[in-house]
């Protein structure tokens, strides 16, 4: 999509579309007062006949209206009222009022000029607005086709979109580009994540990891394979992909943006388990097919980097994903199997679904080991337990680094890419002992969401670390609106940009 910035009149801005807004007292914004006045009343004329309130994200789109340039008017309604104290949207209204903008014009061609200026404050500034604009229309264009080849004559029936965004006010255009950024980024994750299992394997995402390095000087991809991790140690990690025929990968994406190479470089590692059985511990078959969001951690590093990429930030970064399929073949593992970590701690494998704690934390041990990070997020569907306790809202936040913890709420905050801080205290430590190894990988019925990130914990070395939870936000819905969601590409570009 490209972008303008303009300071014309709203009646005189040539577009395709224009959006004002109204109260939900009916109020008119000054833009829509000035078109008001250019069409003899026929917006106000509008909200007196009851066809639009100014309700919360309520809209009203109307073609031809005399004496203005723009070929239609689209009315959105507030759901504050501007005479009031508390006129302020919240970050969760704000972003509402953006996605109804953005699904009412999605499908109209050509441009569309907002004027939403006149709603910042010093929560949400003019440069938010810009931002969170862009990704609205990012996520409202985006459509799945990579397993639907389009025909010509599909190709005659495919919504129209709009191509150009007109924003009415300052110069925001840093802004405009960095919401293009991130937009591209989470639809870049979801399309990851919506691939089938037999497409989007650990090779496949190994190749998309080099096309980043291929097209841009300033990232490296390192690929090892699973047989380069056994002969390391890396038993945990092993004893997940040896029960496949696709090989395990560890991937990195090193991004050297600071003007000194040697700083510590900010890690994230994605879980990329590209599909899931649950190994001899079967899942059961309903919605199993849903596993193939598995890998949606993964997704989101590859997401989050390809924005960082774009924004060019003056920082060292590692994208790390840890990629395997969990299968059960003749020779996965067991539950009661005993495996040592590349860590050196051995493992007691009581259940053969909690696999994506045993490949993290060999690529933990790795990364901290060879890239001496200065923090770390880890960003996986772990366990079905922080989806019960949390559903499709927020996102798990575990850590023990108060710091770490603060810069990531910040961010979320500002992205409204949401997360809830769970416990991560010692005391739930004792839930992984087990007489056979120096752990277990489950710590029994309760706690789960915790006792997984205590087993990750175990692996940090006394790294900044925290470990995002993101079963429940990864994807959601059924039938035609099931997808992945790109969470949290929002909320970590945010993070590291922070950095």
């Amino acid at each position: 999509m490209q972008y303008q910035v303009s300071n014309n009149a709203a009646a005189d801005v040539q577009a395709s579309c224009i959006v004002v807004t109204l109260d939900q007292s009916g109020k008119l914004s000054d833009a829509a007062q000035a078109i008001n006045s250019a069409s003899n009343g026929f917006l106000q004329a509008r909200v007196e006949a009851g066809d639009i309130s100014g309700k919360l994200a309520e809209t009203l789109l109307l073609p031809g209206v005399a004496g203005i340039s723009a070929a239609r008017v689209l009315l959105v309604g507030t759901g504050v009222e501007a005479e009031s104290s508390d006129k302020a949207l919240s970050t969760t209204s704000a972003i509402k009022v953006l996605d109804a903008i953005a699904s009412a014009t999605s499908k109209q061609s050509g441009s569309v000029a907002v004027s939403l200026a006149h709603l910042a404050d010093n929560t949400l500034n003019e440069a938010w607005w810009a931002e969170q604009t862009a990704m609205a229309f990012g996520r409202a264009q985006y459509r799945f086709t990579a397993t639907k080849p389009v025909t010509e004559t599909k190709a005659e029936e495919q919504p129209k979109q709009a191509d150009t965004l007109i924003w009415l006010g300052d110069d925001v255009s840093s802004s405009l580009e960095k919401g293009e950024a991130v937009a591209q980024g989470v639809n870049y994750a979801r399309d990851l994540g919506n691939l089938p299992g037999n497409i989007c394997t650990p090779s496949y995402l190994a190749e998309e990891a080099e096309k980043l390095a291929a097209d841009n000087a300033n990232v490296e991809t390192i690929i090892i394979d699973e047989d380069q991790m056994e002969a390391m140690g890396a038993g945990a990690f092993v004893s997940v992909a040896k029960g496949s025929i696709e090989p395990g990968k560890l991937i990195i994406m090193k991004y050297q943006g600071a003007d000194n190479a040697d700083e510590a470089p900010h890690m994230i590692l994605g879980k990329g388990i590209t599909f899931d059985t649950g190994g001899i511990s079967l899942k059961p078959g309903a919605k199993m097919d849903e596993m193939k969001y598995d890998m949606c951690g993964a997704a989101s590093v590859l997401g989050a980097m390809q924005a960082m990429v774009a924004l060019q930030p003056k920082q060292n970064i590692i994208g790390m994903i840890t990629s395997a399929e969990n299968m059960p073949a003749g020779h996965a593992s067991k539950p009661g199997d005993v495996v040592t970590s590349l860590s050196g701690k051995t493992i007691e494998i009581l259940n053969t679904d909690a696999e994506g704690r045993l490949v993290l934390c060999d690529a933990l041990t790795y990364g901290i080991n060879h890239f001496k990070p200065a923090s770390i997020v880890d960003i996986a569907t772990l366990t079905g337990a922080c989806m019960a306790a949390l559903g499709g809202v927020n996102s798990g936040l575990f850590t023990q680094d108060e710091s770490l913890a603060d810069e990531l709420q910040s961010a979320a905050r500002y992205s409204n890419d949401k997360v809830w801080r769970l416990p991560l205290e010692d005391d739930y430590q004792e839930l992984l002992d087990t007489n056979f190894a120096d752990m277990a990988n489950i710590g029994g019925p309760l706690a789960g969401a915790t006792t997984a990130a205590c087993f990750l914990a175990r692996f940090t070395e006394g790294t900044p670390w925290a470990h995002l939870d993101i079963a429940g936000t990864a994807w959601g819905g059924a039938g035609k609106s099931k997808g992945a969601s790109g969470r949290p590409v929002p909320l970590l570009v945010n993070y590291l940009l922070a950095k």
